[in-house]
């Protein structure tokens, strides 16, 4: 029997039905391949097709419904077949197959489609082929010209795909590639690919092989090996080797860091990362992670057996056990309680900067870790909508040439809390706020190896504040604090060891501000007089607490800017207090632009009823009149942002600190640049320097980058950096020159040069899942 489904009214005959025709759509496409041949056949429609995948849209037809649209439906009792002919398209769960031709024979349950086959899956991903044949079993086939567009934009092609089962598919005469292809050019090779003889997916083991292997860049054999394999891009995680980091320095000759990423479980993995350098032994990173259901931990791991080295390169000293560990976890109690970890250790001070260790210094637990200096601490919070609590314990390993690790203090513990009331206290918002401190040294810090002091100190505030608007627009915002500090020294060479004393201090004062706005066209111009008022108790700073000639314990660091201004007290820490009656005046003006344009500028100074000499000279606050603050930023184009910071001397208008820099983007061209002036800065010494990156894209493609610091003090470049690099979407690749000139201890000034290579789905950033 011949049934012949052309309708004359209808070129297009449909046929809603569970039709076994629709078998082949069981076809699952692998995803990985490779093909030779196919260079100049199968890919050149991918690089037509669109470039990346996106999700079909429901066809309505439901995991059960069948959809077959041709131009003739042919069915042959003689011949037991059927055949759909001419624009057949059909729709089955999501995938939609496109062909010239589909024939099925009943009687072996073998399907056939040809003529530019073209299978769309629900995810979007495309494939390609001449013909594809499909056993009555669903579970074995074979693809001729294939050719596909997957996930992450990968493409693959080769000149026969044969599926042997569920788990397993093989692509002969391939080739692989994630790089874009050119639809005008269709002879352009792509940025990278590898071809093979035979590329096989592991489905079962989530795993890419391939025979004979030859990697190619812009179409020039780079790499050929036998055998090769890695994770299949579509595979959640998987074990494999990452880009490698290969450079020549003067300390370590050649080096040669190749990581490997072990996936232990869904949970946690392990990379292990060999470092082979030609002048010195070999060290190893390891870098654990592993997540559990209330948090995660990682933890970093360093070691080497070796020598002192030194610039050079030359070996000093005895053979002995160099290490590092940089730690850290966080986990999750309850709804509002955390804690956690940080373990920060090295064997060696200069470790990091003669093996090249990146990323050291980043915060890991609670307490930020200060540049060059390793902080451990062991912490638990709480935090609501009104309240948080905090207790930790520190210790810090000093890798600064004039560090001595036994006048750092341990601090265990540090205690903080805050807590405001949900209700409003005489209109305003009140809040409580606590800290307990416990520091407990080995070493005296000023007298050489007496014992060091011991203090303890307990503080609780309550602080108040409210605010009135008036309807000219003038806002009144007064505060009151109250505060009680209780201190308990011992050891400490000023005062009676054993001494426990306390202070009581207060603040009360009223913040006024009367912003005058205009709109003028298209700006907007804001001016905005501050103004604030404090009282508290005359500074007296009791010579017990340690280290108070600088500050205090806490409070050693007091810089004053635009940011702490408007403070009543701008001291950091608790140690040390701002007292006296006191003015802090200002005005601040901002006009903006509805294309996005926008210039401020803030202007203000300190007065005091009297000097205060317990605030460090440095700060430019000891005087009646404080120095003058300068501050003001521009967004003059909507690529170019400038800053500016300054303090003026109060007296002389002599320059005491300028900050300058400017971040932009034009074009091809970005980078920033930052010039910074400073009289005097915390160690009593004067610094003036710069510092600019850029990055100037030459082509599309192809660009340099520069990197520089220039101390302008000691005339001297502390650092520089140049290089050139490649980057388009599969492919990052950078060859970068750095020099610095730093002397620390055994270490002076070295050049380095470095090879970063990044191949896109090969174990870099595009293997995101």
């Amino acid at each position: 029997m011949r049934l012949d489904s052309t309708d004359p009214r209808n070129t297009r005959a449909r046929l809603l039905a569970g039709a076994t025709v629709l078998a082949f759509t069981a076809l699952a496409l692998p995803a990985f391949a490779d093909e030779d041949q196919a260079i100049t056949t199968a890919l050149p429609a991918l690089a037509a097709a669109p470039g990346s995948a996106a999700p079909v849209a429901d066809d309505g037809l439901g995991d059960g419904g069948y959809l077959l649209e041709a131009d003739t439906v042919i069915q042959d009792d003689q011949a037991g077949t059927i055949t759909a002919e001419g624009q057949v398209q059909v729709r089955n769960q999501g995938r939609t197959l496109r062909a010239g031709k589909v024939v099925y024979n009943r009687a072996t349950g073998v399907v056939v489609a040809s003529g530019d086959v073209v299978i769309v899956e629900r995810d979007g991903t495309t494939a390609f082929a001449n013909e594809i044949v499909l056993d009555d079993q669903l579970r074995a086939g074979v693809a001729k010209g294939f050719s596909a567009r997957l996930k992450d934009n990968i493409k693959i092609a080769g000149d026969t795909l044969v599926r042997r089962d569920d788990n397993t598919a093989e692509l002969n005469k391939g080739i692989y590639t994630p790089c874009e292809l050119c639809a005008e050019d269709k002879t352009k090779d792509p940025t990278w690919s590898i071809k093979a003889d035979k590329v096989v997916q592991d489905g079962e083991n989530h795993l890419i092989y391939y025979e004979n292997a030859v990697i190619e860049m812009f179409g020039v054999p780079v790499f050929y090996t036998p055998i090769l394999w890695h994770a299949d891009p579509n595979a959640d995680r998987m074990s494999g080797l990452l880009p490698p980091t290969i450079l020549g320095s003067q300390r370590r000759g050649l080096s040669y860091e190749q990581p490997y990423l072990w996936v232990i479980n869904p949970y946690s993995d392990l990379t292990v990362s060999p470092q082979i350098n030609t002048k010195v032994t070999p060290f190893v990173n390891l870098d654990y992670r592993q997540r559990f259901y209330s948090g995660e931990i990682e933890a970093r791991f360093g070691y080497t057996y070796e020598k002192d080295l030194d610039s050079n390169g030359s070996k000093i000293g005895d053979m002995t056990h160099r290490s590092y560990v940089l730690a850290n976890g966080a986990f999750d109690i309850d709804e509002n309680w955390k804690w956690g970890f940080a373990a920060e250790r090295a064997s060696d001070d200069l470790i990091f900067d003669k093996y090249d260790i990146s990323n050291v210094s980043r915060q890991r637990g609670l307490v930020a870790s200060d540049n060059r200096r390793l902080t451990s601490q062991l912490f638990a919070t709480r935090q609501d909508n009104l309240s948080w609590f905090s207790v930790n314990a520190i210790s810090v390993q000093g890798l600064r040439p004039t560090d001595n690790d036994r006048t750092f203090p341990t601090i265990a513990p540090l205690i903080e809390g805050r807590f405001e009331l949900p209700v409003p206290v005489l209109g305003g918002r009140f809040r409580v706020q606590g800290s307990a401190v416990v520091l407990t040294r080995q070493q005296s810090q000023t007298v050489g190896s007496a014992d060091g002091a011991d203090s303890r100190r307990a503080t609780v505030q309550a602080d108040w504040r409210t605010n009135f608007t008036f309807s000219n627009g003038l806002r009144v915002s007064p505060f009151l604090e109250a505060r009680g500090d209780y201190y308990s020294v011992e050891d400490y060479p000023i005062g009676d060891d054993g001494s426990s004393f306390g202070r009581g201090l207060g603040v009360v004062g009223v913040d006024l501000t009367y912003p005058l706005f205009r709109r003028d066209g298209d700006r907007t111009i804001v001016v905005e007089p501050i103004a604030q008022i404090a009282l508290s108790p005359d500074s007296d700073l009791d010579p017990r607490i340690p280290n108070s000639a600088n500050g205090g314990e806490d409070s050693v660091v007091l810089e004053f800017d635009e940011t702490n201004l408007f403070r009543a007290n701008k001291s950091p820490g608790f140690d040390l207090y701002e007292g006296g009656l006191r003015a802090n005046l200002g005005a601040r003006a901002t006009v903006s632009f509805d294309d996005g344009r926008s210039f401020s500028l803030l202007v203000g100074r300190s007065f005091r009823d009297s000097d205060d000499t317990t605030l460090p000279a440095r700060s430019g606050l000891q005087r009646k009149a404080s120095d003058w603050i300068v501050a003001g930023d521009a967004k003059p184009f909507q690529n170019l942002t400038l800053y500016g910071r300054a303090r003026f001397d109060s007296e002389t208008l002599d320059l005491r600190r300028l900050e300058i820099g400017a971040n932009a983007t034009f074009g091809r061209a970005s980078g920033y640049v930052r010039y910074l002036h400073d009289n005097q800065d915390i160690t009593g010494v004067e610094r003036q320097d710069i510092d600019f990156a850029a990055d100037v894209m030459v082509t599309k493609t192809f660009g340099v980058t520069t990197t520089g610091v220039w101390d302008i003090e000691n005339d001297v470049w502390r650092r520089q950096e140049l290089g050139a690099f490649y980057r388009d979407d599969c492919l990052d690749l950078a060859v970068v020159w750095i020099h610095e000139e730093t002397f620390n201890r055994s270490l002076g000034p070295s050049d380095t040069v470095v090879l970063r290579l990044t191949l896109a789905t090969l174990g870099d950033k595009g293997y995101r899942r």
